[in-house]
């Protein structure tokens, strides 16, 4: 789950962590008042969508007067946001923050997440921070200072000394950096982050150290536990079939192919993908109906597959473990015939009851095609969807 820039700071000062002052508005007339109520002489419009670059994309704006402010908020409200994160058909803006200005004096990138390989938190800093981010990444990665953070120890004084040090944080202004990196991994871990990111975390005039901006995403299996973090959900800035999908327990994520997968498993969904790419198609979706499908959940599946307009077949791979193949084979009949489907259909199934399952759809009188293995099941449905 992702949460917006200004919700994203409100999280991080309630670990401490020092950020400018900001007024969120949901209309672009709101803006003026926001900056009335910061004072000062310098403001910041800034789009909130869920995505990275909106600088780049004309999202952010520098307002010196309030009739600025006024000018800079019309614009950037509902425009469709284009950044190299949303994809070409871009984001609409619904919100906006209205920020006082900063005195830069230099930009730095900080970021916290798990790091897999080494079981532990990784914090990677970097002295270039800003919008070219990636870039540096890229092209010189010896700029991005990491350290690995034992989860049962946690941050050493060590630790983030190397860090401020390494992007070269001025000595007067290094135990600032230091207590935010501290801060910055006690609320990764305290609001069970995925990732936690700010940038760019600046060094002001003053030698003050401030997290001009923040990312966070967190991971959906422990939002149970923070209900605070869940009422930040905005359902605009989400995939409408990705909501859809849970409201039924599905696993479901679109992508740009026009093969529909519906799977039972997450690591046989995951193959099943790869697969099709291997014999020349593209997947439309990541679809995991879990061990517990009914007749009702296949059915929405199929509803939301098909809601995609660039779907031209469904690949349903099935292994009957905990999850019974005539089960999904009603469901795969019902499905089909409730939402007549027009488009080609193979069905590979494997293990509990799969004879039962093949002579259910074999019976059902649908031009369902039948697959053997997942390459035969690859190959049918990529040669079905070229000549349909």
């Amino acid at each position: 789950m992702k949460i917006h820039e200004y919700q994203a700071k409100e999280v991080l000062r309630r670990f401490g962590v020092v950020t400018p002052r900001g007024v969120p508005c949901f209309a672009a007339e709101e803006a003026v008042a926001a900056a009335q109520s910061l004072g000062g002489s310098v403001w910041v419009v800034k789009a909130q969508i869920h995505a990275g670059g909106r600088g780049k994309g004309g999202g952010v704006k520098v307002a010196k007067s309030l009739d600025e402010v006024k000018q800079f908020a019309s614009q950037i409200m509902g425009m469709q946001l284009i950044t190299h994160q949303t994809g070409p058909e871009g984001q609409k803006v619904r919100r906006l923050l209205i920020e006082e200005g900063a005195d830069i004096r230099k930009e730095y990138y900080v970021a916290a997440l798990t790091d897999r390989a080494t079981q532990k938190v990784v914090m990677m800093a970097s002295s270039e921070g800003g919008m070219d981010i990636e870039e540096v990444a890229h092209n010189t990665p010896e700029k991005i200072i990491k350290v690995f953070i034992d989860p049962l120890v946690g941050m050493t004084d060590a630790q983030a000394k190397a860090l401020a040090v390494g992007i070269g944080v001025p000595e007067a202004s290094q135990a600032q950096a230091m207590d935010t990196f501290r801060k910055l991994y006690i609320c990764y871990m305290e609001t069970d982050a995925s990732l936690a990111e700010i940038n760019p975390l600046i060094l002001e005039g003053n030698g003050n150290i401030k997290a001009l901006d923040a990312k966070f995403n967190f991971d959906s299996n422990a939002l149970y536990r923070h209900e605070d973090i869940v009422a930040f959900r905005d359902l605009d800035e989400e995939d409408a079939a990705e909501i859809e999908a849970s409201k039924f327990d599905l696993s479901y994520v679109s992508l740009d192919g026009n093969i529909g997968c519906l799977v039972n498993g997450a690591g046989l969904a995951m193959a099943t993908m790869d697969v099709i790419k291997l014999y020349g198609a593209e997947p439309a979706n990541f679809l995991d109906v879990g061990g517990g499908a009914t007749t009702e959940k296949v059915t929405e599946a199929f509803k939301i597959m098909l809601r995609n307009p660039k779907v031209r077949g469904i690949l349903v791979n099935i292994f009957g473990g905990i999850m019974r193949c005539d089960t999904i084979a009603t469901g795969v009949v019902a499905a089909a015939r409730e939402v007549h489907l027009t488009v080609p259909l193979v069905v590979r199934m494997k293990g509990t009851n799969e004879d039962l399952g093949k002579q259910i759809l074999a019976e059902s009188g649908l031009p369902i095609i039948s697959a053997d293995s997942m390459a035969d099941a690859a190959q049918k449905i990529v040669a079905a969807v070229a000549g349909h």
